[in-house]
């Protein structure tokens, strides 16, 4: 058990301070279980529902067929579940919104404990609920309702704005970048585990087993935060849960920070931010439908190698992070890594054979070094005692990334599926070449003002 902790040196060697790692690493293989295998289930729900079953007993039979791609109730099928998808998507986050905010706020001044025990109960809820319906075949809009309870908790966003602000609170700031980098990689971990566990386990024993490991990971999540999770808060202090303080402080954020430049590079950092995690999501999103349809006709398996595929770039990502960063500024290991994100992109949006979408996710393989170097520079830019509102101001971006991106690409598959099913992947591709204009001026920028990088960094 952890109470509350005295001031703990900050020193290389802090024994009194557990990781974060391992409750976030549960709680992204709960959601790793449970992203594939939920659209899966929509899919042979729906497609049961309206006649079309005929993947249920093949995986691929019909599929193969070159008049597949033009049968109109597969694409009625593709098309529910897209919209279901959106409609789940928009609840979540309508409602975390708020949440995530007030809880990530008002984690700067009660402690990341309470912050990070709520989201992970959360989760335990929406899987219980999602198990339900499974097993008492409920309409599948209480997939929605589980959502909309998680939401209420923060969901997985709060999770991630808690650990992260965890880590701010218990790093050094020319170490940033790479601690942020490794807790990116725990999530990358997770879900390859999880996407591989996942699709075998549903292939040989159907949905409801990995749903229930996905609730224990859950669970185990909230009884770590609980019981064995260090406070990483030095000064702890009273503070209301219910008041417009909490979203003031983020809004003070971006009009009254401590440096006069500090100001327009927390909104540009944050729209770079956002536009890389919207196409990231939306890809991500669509990867699963893209992979059932014609002519890939993935299995369960194969969609599990693909999902944990594209986790891998985590681990990837952080290997040439770490690599990059001895010669190179951290702002040309992130472009770097979009132009590693574009290029796969494009070739996913092509791939017709297997071997040519696993290329795809091959070449993504420093997709993901951008995100951390982009934490780690909104992190630099506000105070100690600010962490928790950043991220939480960033959880909600991650939000409205959520939002957009199953607004845009979920809507964008089914109108795009006649003329080119892989146009969003490449529409997404383009979208990311403006981060990378972005992140290049901001650099360019510091440089010809004389900035040591950093122009409110303090030596450590």
């Amino acid at each position: 058990p952890a109470p509350a902790e005295p001031a703990v040196p900050r020193g290389r060697c802090r024994p009194p301070l557990l990781a974060v790692e391992p409750l976030l690493f549960l709680a992204t293989v709960s959601l790793g279980l449970q992203g594939p295998l939920a659209t899966q289930y929509l899919w042979d729900r729906l497609g049961a529902e309206h006649g079309y079953s005929d993947r249920n007993s093949t995986d691929s039979a019909g599929c193969g067929d070159g008049n597949a791609t033009a049968n109109p109730l597969r694409q009625e099928v593709e098309a529910l579940v897209s919209h279901w998808n959106l409609y789940i998507n928009l609840g979540g986050f309508f409602v975390s919104l708020f949440s995530v905010t007030l809880f990530g706020t008002w984690s700067d001044s009660v402690g990341r404990r309470p912050a990070l025990i709520l989201p992970a109960a959360g989760m335990a809820l929406q899987t219980g609920i999602y198990l339900l319906v499974m097993y008492l075949e409920l309409h599948v809009a209480f997939f929605l309702l589980g959502r909309i309870l998680s939401g209420l908790t923060g969901d997985y966003n709060l999770i991630l704005a808690g650990c992260f602000s965890y880590v701010a609170d218990t790093s050094e700031r020319r170490a940033r970048t790479f601690r942020v980098a490794i807790l990116e990689a725990c999530l990358g971990t997770a879900g390859m585990v999880a996407s591989i566990g996942g699709g075998q386990w549903r292939k040989a024993q159907g949905y409801i087993n990995p749903f229930w490991l996905a609730f224990a990971a859950s669970l185990a999540a909230t009884l770590y935060a609980a019981f064995f999770l260090r406070e990483s808060v030095k000064q702890k202090k009273e503070a209301k849960l219910l008041t417009l303080s909490h979203y003031k402080a983020v809004y003070r954020l971006y009009t009254a920070p401590e440096h006069p430049s500090s100001r327009w590079k927390l909104a540009l950092y944050s729209l770079a931010f956002f536009l890389i995690v919207t196409v990231h999501f939306g890809a991500k999103d669509l990867y699963v439908l893209y992979e059932l349809g014609f002519p890939l006709c993935w299995a369960s398996d194969l969609i599990g190698y693909g999902s944990a595929a594209s986790y891998l770039a985590y681990l990837s990502s952080l290997a040439g992070l770490r690599l990059l960063q001895l010669c190179l500024e951290d702002t040309w290991v992130a472009e770097i890594g979009l132009i590693s994100n574009i290029a796969g992109l494009v070739v996913i949006s092509l791939a017709i054979t297997t071997p040519l979408m696993f290329t795809g996710y091959g070449i993504l393989f420093l997709s993901m070094a951008a995100t951390p170097v982009i934490r780690s520079k909104l992190s630099k830019l506000v105070s100690e005692t600010e962490q928790g509102a950043l991220f939480a101001s960033v959880a909600c971006v991650e939000g409205l990334c959520s939002l957009v991106a199953t607004g845009v690409f979920n809507s964008l598959y089914p109108a795009t599926l006649h003329f080119m099913r892989g146009f969003p992947f490449l529409f997404g591709a383009i979208i990311l070449l403006i981060p990378a204009a972005i992140l290049g001026w901001i650099q360019i920028w510091d440089s010809k003002h004389d900035y040591n990088h950093f122009p409110d960094a303090s030596l450590s």
